[in-house]
């Protein structure tokens, strides 16, 4: 992506201290279902890479970082923009520079051109390229890791008017909730509730049996990037907003009354939606941190304001 401006660069470490998660709030189980599973398809190399830049209050593990990116925003609105690429309504198909830019048209800045940002900046840390920029390493795996999820979460490749489904307000089993939160969180929990006795292992334990089973032929590919490319978002992105309109916005209207039925038509698009971003991270992670020196990505698109929406 060429030289990132200022405000890609990521903070020092007293704000790692202060965006430390102090729960396992709501939201956190598919990120660290995905980073766990990560980990455990990470090269002898790149895990030791991994954990060497991990904080000391991960204690080694991946997972216990996957959602700082959320505390992060928190303090540091400017990073909101990265977490999603939205698209005009109805239009179910992704378009990186139409789609990859913040409110104020700054193109580059959304969940996929986050990845390729960040992905560079790991590599050019470990084969030591970057002596013109004082990357923080350890914030950018984070970030990494975290996008990832965000990624494949269909709804972060959702309609502009709705904000990904968040002004959606449904009802999931007879609670009021948006229907973003139904894919962040409400699937997640009524299947752990439902089928692993409110034990995220268990779930994470269940994914992994299909990717080493019913997907393991599919999942080979999933790990494949473009020529030698060190990292490939865009298909992954254009895959989520193919499948929030075939599954997440699918018959859902304001006040739609959500359960069983919805529930068990769209849980199998989630738990492989999961499993597709760990096995992706992991494979990223392991090209990163490897002697390969991988392409950049670099695309030129036209002047940003060209693909500004009137309801921006």
């Amino acid at each position: 992506m060429g030289k990132v401006s200022e405000l890609w660069l990521t903070c020092g470490g007293i704000l790692l201290m202060l965006c430390v998660p102090s729960v396992f709030g709501w939201g956190a189980q598919g990120h660290f279902a995905i980073c766990k599973m990560a980990q455990g398809f990470l090269t002898e190399d790149a895990l030791t890479e991994v954990q060497a830049l991990l904080p000391e209050y991960a204690d080694g593990e991946l997972a216990a970082v996957c959602s700082w990116p959320d505390e992060f925003r928190k303090l540091m609105p400017w990073s909101t923009a990265l977490h999603f690429v939205d698209q005009p309504d109805s239009s179910c198909n992704y378009e990186y520079c139409r789609d990859c830019h913040d409110t104020d048209g700054n193109k580059d800045r959304c969940v996929t051109g986050a990845i390729y940002n960040y992905t560079d900046q790991l590599q050019l840390g470990f084969h030591k390229l970057s002596s013109e920029m004082n990357y923080n390493l350890t914030e950018a795996l984070m970030f990494v890791s975290h996008f990832f999820g965000d990624v494949h979460q269909p709804l972060h490749a959702g309609f502009l008017g709705d904000s990904g489904g968040n002004t959606i307000i449904v009802s999931w089993y007879q609670n009021e909730t948006n229907l973003h939160k139904v894919w962040d969180d409400k699937i997640i929990e009524t299947s752990l509730q439902t089928f692993h006795n409110s034990d995220l292992s268990s779930l994470i334990q269940a994914i992994q049996s299909k990717i080493s089973g019913v997907w393991f032929t599919e999942s080979l590919s999933w790990r494949n990037c473009t020529s030698d490319s060190l990292a490939c978002p865009d298909p992954y992105a254009s895959e989520s907003s193919e499948l929030a309109c075939k599954f997440a916005y699918k018959d859902v209207t304001q006040g739609a009354a959500l359960g069983d039925e919805y529930f068990l038509s769209c849980l199998p698009v989630v738990e492989k939606r999961l499993a597709q971003a760990g096995v992706r991270l992991a494979a990223t992670l392991n090209r990163i941190f490897s002697s390969q020196l991988y392409q950049s990505h670099k695309i030129e698109c036209p002047t940003p304001s060209t693909y500004l929406y009137d309801s921006i």
